[in-house]
């Protein structure tokens, strides 16, 4: 298990705006800003919990945020429709499509998933499987 996930923006408000709809499918909420004395950003989490957590911010070290070649963040979702309406959410809110929603037994039984980027080029994947809930 992550404690938390930090994405990097170059474009804060976009990425905000992206992250808080695509988000919002998987029944995350936006966390109340705190100074944490680091670069402006945002973050969410599940209602009453603290961790996981999910942030957008800009880079600490001041440098322009780029995506990373190979690495892909995974939300699990609570049914086939949760990642498709958050696939869907991506791609209105300026995500491409890195594979649309659709079963892909060669992961696992029952698995249902969907890819994409973020407006920046992050990958992103949505996915059902029935053991994640168990």
């Amino acid at each position: 298990m992550f404690s938390h996930i930090q994405i990097g923006a170059r474009d804060l408000p976009k990425m905000v705006a992206f992250y808080d709809a695509v988000l919002g499918c998987l029944g995350l909420e936006r966390i109340e800003s705190e100074n944490d004395s680091g670069p402006p950003g945002e973050g969410w989490r599940l209602p009453g919990k603290h961790w996981p957590q999910v942030f957008v911010q800009l880079p600490f070290n001041g440098l322009p945020a780029t995506w990373g070649n190979g690495m892909q963040v995974s939300f699990a979702a609570d049914s086939p429709q949760t990642v498709r309406a958050a696939w869907e959410q991506a791609m209105a809110m300026g995500g491409t499509d890195e594979g649309p929603p659709g079963p892909r037994p060669q992961y696992c039984e029952g698995y249902f998933g969907a890819y994409c980027r973020d407006p920046e080029g992050n990958k992103l994947c949505f996915v059902y499987a029935p053991d994640m809930h168990e």
